[in-house]
This record gives structure tokens, C-alpha cells and sequence, in this order.
């Protein structure tokens, strides 16, 4: 009988340390803003809010996530304009991803067509995330210093669109976590490595234009 010999797994650098300490002030800046903010306008959860504590964590959370941007000149300036580029700019295969996304949806990534660093729907999901947190930051902003000074009509267009970024932001939240679960992705935003298998089924394109050279690609044992 003979002993197979496991041979090395490939290791693919996802996601840099930068990336994951901005991703995780994002998660949780964002959760303290959706909690809070729903205990100050949801009936149900008012109760909660009495004291000003939740006002006053509603408004710290808007701080820290104002400063993602800072955040990312700070730790990762190159990837935040490749970030920008990557997720306004569509090519002939995110437009055929997209005809099929209903094939991700289930779990079928082998059968779509090959993706860049962000498949199409990554890219969606990010273009959403970076016009909606503008939009609510831009009318927090306007209701935290200038309430006052609106009128009615004004407070309340400021107040819809605040809310409605909200949701739309609360919805790619609850996607976002939809896919992490479905092609167990946490991995690669804690630990910064995913299998090189991995990479190649769901963005082969990318994984084709690393160079053997950089230290993107690793070599790990099997277990």
C-alpha cells in the first residue's frame, strides 16, 4: 500500500492588512450607525434610546465612518483608486457574468464567465456602497449641523434621503452576507490568504495577471 504524498497548496494574497483593518472599521461603524439609528426613528426600539446614549453612539459610529476614506490614504491609497476604477468599469465578460448572475446566486461559480479582481456583481455592490455612503453621509452631515436652520420641505427631503441610503445600504449588507456564507469568504478578509483554487474559479483573470514573482502567491501545506 502507498502513502500519497500531499503535495503543497497554493496560497493567493486577497486581501492586504490595510484592506482588512478599513473593511473591519466599515463593519462595525456601519452596524453601530444602523443600530442607533434605528432605536432614534423605530417606534419599537425607542425605549432604548432614552438618555441620548444612542444619539450620542449614532453620531461617534458617523465619525469613524467618515473616515474611511481617510483611512484609505492612510494604509492603501493605490488600492483605493483601484478600487474606484474596478468598480465603474465593466468589460465584456461582467457583462455576460451579469446575464448569468442568477447561476452565482446558487452557488454555481465554475459556470460563469471569468472575472477580474471583482466579479461584476462585486463590482455592483461596490459602486452602490460608494454613492449611497456619500449620499448619507452628505445629509447626516446636514442634519446633525444645519437642522435648525431647514425648513419643513427641507428637513424632510433631507431626512428621506438620508433613511432611504439606509436601506439601499442595509440591503447590500444583508447580500454581502449572503455571499460571504455561500462561497465562504471570510477567510480571505481575516486572514488576507485564500486558496489559489479558489481564486482561480471565481476570478481566474486575476489570478492570471499576478506575476510568479510578487509575494501574492505563497506556498502552504495541506492538513
Amino acid at each position: 500500500m502507498t502513502t500519497q504524498t500531499l503535495q503543497p497548496e497554493r496560497k493567493v494574497l486577497r486581501y492586504r492588512i490595510g484592506p482588512r483593518i478599513i473593511h473591519a472599521m466599515l463593519a462595525s461603524s456601519f452596524l453601530v450607525l444602523l443600530i442607533t439609528g434605528l432605536m432614534l426613528v423605530w417606534g419599537p426600539l425607542a425605549p432604548y434610546a432614552a438618555g441620548g446614549g444612542s444619539r450620542l453612539l449614532h453620531r461617534i459610529g458617523a465619525v469613524v465612518f467618515m473616515l474611511i476614506p481617510v483611512a484609505y490614504l492612510i494604509f492603501d491609497r493605490p488600492g483605493a483608486k483601484e478600487l474606484l476604477w474596478d468598480s465603474f468599469h465593466y468589460d465584456r465578460d461582467d457583462w455576460k457574468w451579469l446575464k448569468q448572475v442568477y447561476r452565482y446566486f446558487l452557488g454555481h461559480a465554475a459556470e460563469m464567465p471569468p472575472q477580474g479582481r471583482l466579479n461584476a456583481g462585486q463590482k455592483l455592490h461596490h459602486a452602490g456602497v460608494v454613492i449611497f455612503s456619500a449620499a448619507i453621509v452628505a445629509s447626516g452631515l446636514v442634519l446633525w449641523a444645519a437642522k435648525g436652520s431647514l425648513t419643513p420641505n427641507g428637513l424632510a427631503l433631507t431626512a428621506m434621503v438620508h433613511d432611504i441610503s439606509m436601506l439601499v445600504l442595509t440591503v447590500l449588507l444583508v447580500g454581502h452576507l449572503y455571499f460571504t456564507f455561500v462561497y465562504n469568504a471570510l477567510q480571505g478578509m481575516v486572514k488576507g490568504y485564500i486558496p489559489e483554487t479558489e481564486a482561480r474559479l471565481e476570478h481566474s483573470k486575476w489570478v492570471e495577471s499576478l506575476p510568479e514573482t510578487e509575494p501574492w502567491i505563497v506556498e502552504e501545506s495541506k492538513k
